[in-house]
Order: C-alpha cells, then sequence, then structure tokens
C-alpha cells in the first residue's frame, strides 16, 4: 500500500496527543511511523481510561496511534539511546514533545541528530516555547485558559471545549509545517527545525477573535452560543429540542422570515441587515424562540433547509456519526490487524490518486521491536 508519503521515515518521539496526531496524519499518508516508547507504560494515553476496546486498549490512544511501529526503548540506557540515534539517523523526519532541551541529555536536540543527518525535518512540539516559556507545563487545558479560549467560551463561567482542541491544531499546524520542510527539502537537500507551539497554534485559530483584538483593540468577551458578528448565528429551542441557525447573509434572513410566518420583519430598520441584527440580537431572539417553539427541530430544518436556510437539530455524537452515514461520508473504518479488528474515525480527506494508507492497528508497546531493529540493520533482528 502506498500514499504520498511513501518512502519517508518518521522517528516518533511524542507521546500524549499533539504529537500523536500529527505523526498518525504522516502515517495515513503513506508515511513508515515509528513509535518510541518508554518500556512497560508506553504512552501516558495508553493508561487513559475507561473506556476501553475490546482489545483492552484505551481507546484515547486508539485514536491518534494507528498505522504506527513500536519500540520500546529507555533512553537512558547506552544500548537502547544507540537504538534511538540509529533512528534518528535514518529518519526523514523526527518529532518530539519533550520539555524543551529535554532531548538534549540524550544526544537527541537537533543540533546532534543534525550533525549525523544534515536532510532531517525536526519538529519540536511545546506548550509555550523553548525560551521563556520553557518551564511552563504543555497541557491543553491550561492553554485554553492562558491563551484566551475560556474567555471566549461558554456563558457566565469561562469553559473549555468538550475535546483537546488546541492539542488538535496544534497536530495540524505541525503537520502542515512538516510537509512544507519536506518540500523544501526536495527542492534544496537541506533539513530545519520546527518550532510550533499550542499557545501559536491556539491564537492564530482564534481568527477572527483574535484579528479583533490585534486589528480594532476590541477584547472580545463570552456570548455563549451566540456570534459576535453574525445574527441570527445561535442555539435556539425548537418545540422538541435545541437546534442551530446560521443565517450568514440578508437574503437567508429573508428566506428564514418567510418560513416562520414573520416576513415583515426582513425589512423592519432592526433587523434588515446583518450589523442591526447584531445590535438588536435579543429582540430578534425573543421573536425566533417565540415562533419556533411551535414546531419540531426536525420539521423545521427540512422547511429551512429547502430554501438554502442553514440549520440544524443539535445532535449527539452518536446522531453525528449517523448522520455522516447518512451522506455517505463513511466515517468509520474498521483496520483488522492478526486477531484483532479496530474501529476508528476515518481520515477525512479524499485523494483520488493516491488514498489514504490504513497500515494496521494502534500497536502494542514494543511489538515491533525486532522489525524496527532489523530495518535499522542493529544486533538483537531475528536472522
Amino acid at each position: 500500500m502506498t500514499g504520498t508519503l511513501d518512502g519517508v521515515l518518521v522517528a516518533d518521539f511524542s507521546r500524549v496527543l499533539a504529537g500523536p496526531y500529527a505523526t498518525m496524519l504522516l502515517a495515513d499518508l503513506g508515511a513508515t511511523v515509528i513509535k518510541v516508547e518508554r518500556p512497560v507504560v508506553g504512552d501516558d494515553t495508553r493508561a487513559w481510561g475507561p473506556p476501553f476496546a475490546p482489545d483492552g486498549q484505551s481507546t484515547y490512544f486508539q485514536s491518534v496511534n494507528r498505522g504506527k511501529k513500536s519500540i520500546d526503548l529507555d533512553l537512558g540506557a547506552p544500548g537502547d539511546r544507540e537504538v534511538a540515534e540509529a533512528l534518528a539517523r535514518r529518519a526523514d523526519v523526527l518529532v518530539e514533545n519533550y520539555k524543551p532541551g529535554g532531548l538534549a541529555r540524550f544526544g537527541l536536540d537537533y543540533g546532534t541528530v543534525r550533525a549525523g543527518n544534515a536532510g532531517i525535518v525536526y519538529c519540536s512540539i511545546s506548550g509555550f516555547g523553548p525560551r521563556a516559556g520553557a518551564d511552563l507545563p504543555g497541557y491543553d487545558l491550561l492553554v485554553q485558559a492562558m491563551g484566551g479560549l475560556m474567555s471566549i467560551t461558554g456563558d457566565a463561567e469561562p469553559t473549555k471545549a468538550g475535546v483537546a482542541v488546541v492539542d488538535v491544531l496544534t497536530g495540524l499546524h505541525a503537520t502542515v509545517g512538516i510537509l512544507a520542510a519536506l518540500r523544501h527539502r526536495e527542492a534544496t537537500g537541506i533539513g530545519q527545525h520546527l518550532e510550533v507551539t499550542l499557545l501559536g497554534a491556539l491564537q492564530s485559530s482564534l481568527v477572527n477573535q483574535a484579528s479583533a483584538f490585534v486589528g480594532a483593540g476590541v477584547v472580545p468577551g463570552r456570548l455563549g452560543n451566540a456570534h459576535p458578528s453574525i445574527a441570527p448565528y445561535e442555539v435556539l429551542a425548537a418545540r422538541d429540542r435545541s437546534m442551530v441557525l446560521a443565517v450568514g447573509n440578508d437574503g437567508q434572513f429573508a428566506r428564514l422570515a418567510e418560513v416562520i410566518g414573520l416576513p415583515e420583519i426582513a425589512a423592519d430598520p432592526q433587523f434588515a441587515t446583518n450589523s442591526a441584527r447584531v445590535r438588536n440580537r435579543m429582540a430578534l431572539r425573543a421573536l425566533l424562540d417565540a415562533r419556533l417553539g411551535e414546531r419540531d427541530a426536525d420539521a423545521w430544518q427540512a422547511d429551512l433547509t429547502a430554501v438554502g436556510v442553514p440549520c440544524g437539530p443539535i445532535n449527539d455524537v452518536a446522531q453525528g456519526f449517523a448522520l455522516a452515514e447518512r451522506l455517505g461520508l463513511e466515517p468509520v473504518v474498521t483496520l483488522v490487524d492478526g486477531h484483532r479488528r479496530v474501529r476508528q474515525v476515518a481520515n477525512p480527506v479524499r485523494f483520488s490518486a493516491t488514498p489514504i494508507a490504513y497500515r494496521g492497528a494502534p500497536p502494542g508497546i514494543g511489538e515491533d521491536r525486532a522489525e524496527v531493529l532489523a530495518m535499522l540493520g542493529l544486533p538483537g533482528a531475528p536472522a
């Protein structure tokens, strides 16, 4: 099985979420990823449960580690450190999220690795960077708090996102950077060092909210489920359950007004333009709540979708996957690896010529040690 990164060797010295998510995406694209884990305990997320899959693995660990080979190495032991050094010399990409400078004591810092592998694309992921923020622990919740995300999320109380979204965004930024560095190396033969921080990835991903501050000096606050610049773009109550309206322009609003039986509000100066609706959002919400409460969410969705008004009910995760199945998006893939069958969330990118390379289920701790040693031509591999 081949992919766009077929032949690329990735040394994965990362753990938990941001780094492993990035390296799993590289594996999906066809790279060979060697996951270096601590003996016996492995990646921290192996113990993060319940829930656990039928084969006993943590579903958290499974979410970001498919398609990799695992080797267990004690970097403090000379023999294992030699294996790690050999892997770094052979690798095209090395990803690590140790505390900044933490791999230097093992001779696996960028400068040392580059001396033996000039083409290495070396990606360091940290919470707050290797300089003044080096001693700050890089936990997603901490970055959501200190980076400003929680200040704009929730109603009365600052609220974290329901998933470790900063780690995921950081993994995506790291993947994009690695792919760009590989393209540069292809053109020049020169590798480089990438530094990606959770704080930087979060602030980049705050997009319009960050731009409001940087560009206009406006410090955004919490609006619950409402949008600071668009209305109605929020959660509203239908008769049976909550739903969302995501009305992005005046034409959509006019069609909304027609369907709910209030065509006159589309010409009302309070609501005729998006800016006016934002200024008068509470009065508008009162009108919408009263009218939407007369029918069930699915009925409103059918009628509003038919005229091009974005809306929908609030689904739970199971209902969200059922929706993706109905839409033919094939959101789940089953990986068969020996006697194991592991259900995974599918990679969302579809390639017409180089399909995603689902190479296997998430590995057990060190289960590929012999294969990796043989790949590196080191003692200990079977003859």
